[in-house]
């Protein structure tokens, strides 16, 4: 019988997932990714595959689970199964230097950035920005990590010679140009079915660190996500739909920022993407993300075929 797999490395992220499935009654299984072996000369099981795997793996000691998840989709593609957040969707979350070069390949603004590997090269770029405020983080992020703000050169030396460095996973820092927002928050647009569901306000007044999860701690008791109206029938949307269908990405979170003169910047793309429950309580929607994340599934598990069995070489 075919069923719906979720390929993850988080069992607190998908617990959301769990009850939308439930309440569905769809088949579904998870398959742990943390570590595994691929049957590469056998057929994978019937059904579709939703590929959950986040950029931050390595911060829950799952340091390997992106490259095992990657073997995995080429086996799955091979084999012509239905996977929702393709080979292509793990590229972009796993690298944020691919996700500006795909924007900008539909003319997407993103923020000017150079990607850097060693010390040298890191102060080499931060001068090309400064004076000006410049970001300093990793290619390979996630949640929020390791995103800081520097004023000086020095301030750059300080924090790359002093206890606080954290070396990136891939060895790439990005320096990027601050862009200054008349006010303290992003925006973050969902993505369900390559379709618009909402945007929401996440407030940056405690810093960069913005996971939505509700296992994600908040700085404060309040909330810092609110959804918002303000960027229905903005263009943006329609462009965003498209670089998902051009992508082959089922199921993202795009984040961006506005910033003085109105001009909106696109700066991460998440293809492992949760939800607030709080913000859509507030907002009174009739259906949440992870329900319409689970209701795309099992529409999409609706219209998959027997597929063929794949030669094996």
């Amino acid at each position: 019988m075919v069923k719906i797999y979720v390929l993850h490395e988080n069992e607190a992220w998908v617990a959301p997932l769990t009850r939308a499935l439930d309440d569905l009654r769809l088949d579904y299984e998870y398959w742990f990714l943390n570590e595994g072996l691929v049957p590469l000369h056998e057929a994978p099981p019937e059904g579709i595959f939703y590929n959950r795997i986040g950029a931050s793996a390595h911060l829950r000691g799952n340091p390997h689970a992106p490259e095992l998840t990657g073997l995995v989709l080429d086996w799955l593609e091979r084999h012509e199964r239905r996977v929702v957040n393709s080979g292509r969707a793990l590229a972009m979350e796993l690298s944020k230097t691919t996700q500006y070069a795909a924007l900008e390949a539909l003319d997407i603004p993103t923020p000017r950035t150079i990607p850097a590997v060693g010390r040298n090269f890191i102060l080499q770029a931060a001068q090309t920005f400064l004076p000006k405020p410049v970001i300093l983080k990793h290619n390979r992020g996630g949640k929020g990590h390791s995103v800081n703000r520097f004023d000086s050169l020095e301030e750059i030396v300080a924090y790359l010679d002093g206890p606080d460095y954290e070396a990136p996973v891939d060895g790439v820092w990005l320096v990027q140009e601050f862009i200054q927002s008349p006010r303290p928050y992003i925006l973050r647009c969902e993505f369900v079915g390559g379709r618009f569901f909402y945007a929401m306000q996440v407030d940056t007044g405690e810093g960069f660190a913005l996971c939505p999860a509700e296992v994600c701690p908040l700085r404060t008791g309040r909330n810092k996500y609110r959804i918002t109206d303000e960027l229905d029938g903005d263009p943006v949307i329609q462009r965003y739909e498209q670089f998902l269908e051009y992508n082959n990405i089922d199921i993202a979170s795009i984040e961006l920022i506005r910033d003085a003169d109105g001009k909106l910047y696109t700066y991460d793309v998440n293809t492992n993407t949760n939800y607030n429950e709080q913000a859509e309580t507030d907002a009174g929607l009739t259906q949440t993300g992870m329900q319409a994340v689970a209701r795309y599934l099992g529409d999409t598990l609706g219209a998959v075929k027997p597929c063929p069995q794949a030669r094996v070489a």
